[in-house]
Protein backbone atom coordinates (compact mmCIF):
# COMPACT_ATOMS: atom_id res chain seq x y z
CA UNK A 1 0.00 0.00 0.00
CA UNK A 2 1.19 3.57 -0.95
CA UNK A 3 -0.06 6.64 -0.18
CA UNK A 4 0.22 9.86 -2.49
CA UNK A 5 2.55 13.05 -1.68
CA UNK A 6 3.39 16.30 -3.44
CA UNK A 7 6.19 18.33 -3.19
CA UNK A 8 6.51 21.74 -4.03
CA UNK A 9 8.79 24.73 -3.54
CA UNK A 10 7.99 27.93 -1.49
CA UNK A 11 10.50 30.25 -1.46
CA UNK A 12 13.70 28.75 0.20
CA UNK A 13 11.65 25.63 1.53
CA UNK A 14 10.91 22.44 -0.61
CA UNK A 15 7.76 21.44 1.29
CA UNK A 16 6.71 18.08 1.20
CA UNK A 17 2.98 16.39 2.09
CA UNK A 18 0.92 13.45 2.55
CA UNK A 19 -2.78 14.55 2.23
CA UNK A 20 -4.14 11.50 3.56
CA UNK A 21 -2.58 12.00 6.49
CA UNK A 22 -3.03 15.20 7.10
CA UNK A 23 1.03 15.70 7.64
CA UNK A 24 3.53 18.01 6.08
CA UNK A 25 6.75 18.78 6.67
CA UNK A 26 9.80 20.99 5.10
CA UNK A 27 13.32 20.62 4.28
CA UNK A 28 16.41 23.21 2.53
CA UNK A 29 16.36 20.80 -0.64
CA UNK A 30 13.95 18.32 -2.00
CA UNK A 31 16.45 15.49 -0.57
CA UNK A 32 16.04 16.89 2.75
CA UNK A 33 12.35 17.25 2.70
CA UNK A 34 11.18 13.32 1.32
CA UNK A 35 13.92 12.62 4.64
CA UNK A 36 11.54 14.55 6.70
CA UNK A 37 8.43 13.28 5.82
CA UNK A 38 9.94 9.68 6.37
CA UNK A 39 11.19 10.34 9.62
CA UNK A 40 7.87 12.72 10.40
CA UNK A 41 5.50 9.16 9.60
CA UNK A 42 7.71 6.99 11.61
CA UNK A 43 6.87 9.41 14.45
CA UNK A 44 3.48 9.66 14.37
CA UNK A 45 2.87 5.83 13.98
CA UNK A 46 4.94 5.44 16.91
CA UNK A 47 5.33 1.41 16.48
CA UNK A 48 8.40 -0.24 16.86
CA UNK A 49 9.96 -1.39 13.72
CA UNK A 50 7.51 1.00 11.91
CA UNK A 51 10.12 2.26 8.87
CA UNK A 52 8.65 4.41 6.18
CA UNK A 53 10.03 3.81 2.62
CA UNK A 54 9.50 7.57 0.15
CA UNK A 55 9.56 6.72 -3.22
CA UNK A 56 9.90 9.78 -5.84
CA UNK A 57 7.50 10.27 -8.72
CA UNK A 58 7.40 12.87 -11.54
CA UNK A 59 7.53 16.50 -10.75
CA UNK A 60 5.65 17.15 -7.14
CA UNK A 61 4.41 13.74 -7.05
CA UNK A 62 5.84 10.72 -4.70
CA UNK A 63 4.66 8.18 -2.41
CA UNK A 64 5.41 6.76 1.11
CA UNK A 65 4.72 2.75 1.97
CA UNK A 66 6.26 1.04 4.98
CA UNK A 67 7.21 -1.80 6.32
CA UNK A 68 4.06 -2.75 8.44
CA UNK A 69 1.19 -1.82 6.22
CA UNK A 70 -1.02 -2.63 9.64
CA UNK A 71 0.77 0.63 10.59
CA UNK A 72 0.25 2.63 8.05
CA UNK A 73 -3.81 1.71 7.56
CA UNK A 74 -3.74 2.43 11.45
CA UNK A 75 -1.92 5.90 11.07
CA UNK A 76 -4.18 6.71 8.09
CA UNK A 77 -7.76 5.42 10.28
CA UNK A 78 -5.83 7.65 13.84
CA UNK A 79 -4.94 10.77 11.72
CA UNK A 80 -8.80 10.60 9.68
CA UNK A 81 -10.29 10.12 12.86
CA UNK A 82 -7.91 13.21 14.80
CA UNK A 83 -9.06 15.57 11.79
CA UNK A 84 -12.52 15.42 11.73
CA UNK A 85 -12.32 15.96 16.11
CA UNK A 86 -13.82 12.44 17.13
CA UNK A 87 -13.10 10.37 20.00
CA UNK A 88 -12.79 6.80 19.80
CA UNK A 89 -15.90 6.54 21.53
CA UNK A 90 -17.45 8.74 18.73
CA UNK A 91 -15.93 6.78 15.89
CA UNK A 92 -17.45 3.54 16.64
CA UNK A 93 -20.70 5.16 17.28
CA UNK A 94 -20.39 6.16 13.84
CA UNK A 95 -19.50 2.45 12.68
CA UNK A 96 -22.49 1.16 14.56
CA UNK A 97 -19.94 -0.37 17.11
CA UNK A 98 -21.37 -1.38 20.56
CA UNK A 99 -18.02 -0.11 22.11
CA UNK A 100 -15.10 2.02 20.94
CA UNK A 101 -13.17 -1.29 21.59
CA UNK A 102 -14.63 -2.51 18.25
CA UNK A 103 -13.18 0.98 16.11
CA UNK A 104 -9.81 0.71 18.52
CA UNK A 105 -8.82 -2.85 16.98
CA UNK A 106 -8.68 -1.11 13.77
CA UNK A 107 -6.92 1.95 14.89
CA UNK A 108 -4.19 -0.27 16.91
CA UNK A 109 -3.52 -2.68 13.47
CA UNK A 110 -4.85 -5.67 16.05
CA UNK A 111 -7.46 -6.28 13.37
CA UNK A 112 -7.35 -5.71 9.62
CA UNK A 113 -10.23 -4.48 7.93
CA UNK A 114 -11.53 -6.25 4.53
CA UNK A 115 -12.10 -3.34 2.12
CA UNK A 116 -15.85 -2.95 2.56
CA UNK A 117 -14.86 -2.68 6.46
CA UNK A 118 -12.21 -0.45 5.27
CA UNK A 119 -15.06 1.93 3.30
CA UNK A 120 -17.00 1.77 6.74
CA UNK A 121 -14.42 2.70 8.78
CA UNK A 122 -13.60 6.05 6.65
CA UNK A 123 -16.56 6.75 6.06
CA UNK A 124 -16.89 6.58 10.17
CA UNK A 125 -13.99 8.84 10.85
CA UNK A 126 -13.67 11.27 7.49
CA UNK A 127 -17.43 12.08 7.06
CA UNK A 128 -17.34 14.36 3.94
CA UNK A 129 -14.32 13.57 2.98
CA UNK A 130 -13.76 10.99 -0.55
CA UNK A 131 -11.03 9.08 0.35
CA UNK A 132 -9.07 7.73 -3.43
CA UNK A 133 -7.26 4.73 -3.11
CA UNK A 134 -5.48 3.80 -6.71
CA UNK A 135 -3.38 1.42 -7.97
CA UNK A 136 -0.08 2.57 -9.01
CA UNK A 137 1.55 1.45 -12.51
CA UNK A 138 5.53 1.23 -11.64
CA UNK A 139 7.67 1.53 -15.10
Amino acid sequence: MRLHGRIYKDGKWWLAEVPLLDAMTQGRSRKEALAMVADLLETLANRPGFVVHVHAGKQEAFAVSATDTRGLLSLVLRRQRERSGLSLAEAAERLGAKSRNAYARYERGTSVPTLDKLTALLQAVAPGHDVVLQQSVEA
